[in-house]
């Protein structure tokens, strides 16, 4: 499962410090706007002590993570949704992603300079949250235009797309995002094909330096609490210096300085996302594969082989941690442990699966 999260904010904030960080790809960090033009992509590995575990449990010659897509995309500007700041292109790229990632200036340092020549962490947050409303709405706007005709037509599809667009707009104008709105699961369709950005799901990334005193970031979690928003902290130069480390080294470091927090965005990056994991483990391989919350077991064996969909007969399915309580899958099933299930079965997240086709 390919599903993406775009790094967004405002020049010099730190997102392709913080992308380099995560996926120890180096793309350009220099300290101007537009350094990054356009967007890198990384693959990042999910951190998960399970894996670890089942793959100690069954010796296997190979583990591999999940992964999650975050994408380096360029800083925003104030006049984007309007062409400012070459705001078009970014817009489309952020179009593109399934999350948005938005990273949140804290940290202070005079070498390297605030666009808006102040640190202002709402102030920048309030900045990107209404390019997007306002490139929603000319998104609405134009769908409105060329609805128009089908709805004078009395096509009812029309009709209720049209009441749709309504509410949707009521709620930009009122500057608020389009992910508050409660919606039927009819509408959530109809909005799918209309490729907003202000209704991805977002997390807010309050970039500090740890060597700042905490209370810098106070004002700005207040405010993020008060809306019920997500957020993480995370030092993006410190993940940028530990990202050449090993694991053992890299723990070592964060017990002795502090946690840069770049695991809990990945972490939470997955979570706004959807997304759960099973695994497969064997000699040969433990495995953690990505499906969506509330996915049947043929849609998620669609993880590992499109075929495991149609060709789908029946799963064996154990918690992670019961088949290690259990010392062996062959203990597993004198106890019963491991269940066959069907079609209808729902995966949960920890499940351990063995798929029959």
């Amino acid at each position: 499962m390919s599903l993406s999260i775009g790094i967004v904010g405002l020049p010099n904030v730190g997102k392709s410090t913080l992308f380099n960080a995560l996926t120890r790809k180096k793309v350009p960090a220099e300290n101007y706007p537009f350094c990054t033009i356009d967007p890198s992509v990384g693959i990042v590995a999910v951190p998960d002590f399970r894996l670890d575990k089942l793959n100690d449990f069954s010796q296997s010659a190979k583990k591999i993570p999940a992964v999650v897509e975050f994408v380096d995309i360029a800083g925003l500007v104030q006049g984007a949704s309007k062409g400012e700041g070459l705001g078009n292109k970014f817009l489309s790229h952020i179009r593109e992603v399934d999350a948005i990632a938005q990273v949140i200036r804290v940290f202070s340092d005079d070498n390297i300079v605030h666009v808006a020549g102040q640190i202002d962490p709402q102030g920048d947050l309030e900045t990107i949250n209404l390019e997007l409303i306002l490139a929603d709405m000319q998104t609405v706007a134009k769908r409105k235009n060329n609805l128009d005709k089908e709805i004078k037509r009395g096509l009812k599809e029309a009709v209720i797309e049209g009441q749709l667009l309504a509410k949707i707009e009521t709620t930009l104008e009122q500057g608020q995002m389009i992910s508050s709105l409660a919606l039927s699961t009819d509408e959530k369709k109809i909005l799918k094909g209309l490729h907003l950005l202000s209704v991805k799901p977002m997390i807010y990334v309050l970039n500090r330096k740890l060597d700042e005193a905490k209370d810098k970031a106070v004002a700005i979690k207040k405010y993020l609490a008060e809306l019920k928003l997500e957020w993480v902290e995370i030092d993006a130069g410190l993940g940028f210096s530990l990202s050449d480390l090993d694991s053992g080294e890299k723990e070592i470091f964060r017990q002795e300085v502090g946690d840069d927090g770049t695991d809990q965005l990945i972490k939470a990056g997955y979570r706004i996302l959807d997304l759960i994991t099973f695994f497969t483990t064997g000699p040969d391989e433990t495995r953690a594969w990505t499906t969506k919350q509330g996915s049947t077991a043929p849609i998620a064996g669609t993880a590992i082989h499109n075929d495991f969909k149609d060709k789908f007969i029946r799963a064996e399915v154990i918690n992670w941690q019961t088949l290690l309580e259990a010392g062996s899958e062959s203990r597993a099933r004198e106890l019963g442990l491991i269940k066959t299930v069907g079609k209808d079965y729902v995966v949960l997240d920890g499940d351990v699966i063995t798929f029959k086709i």
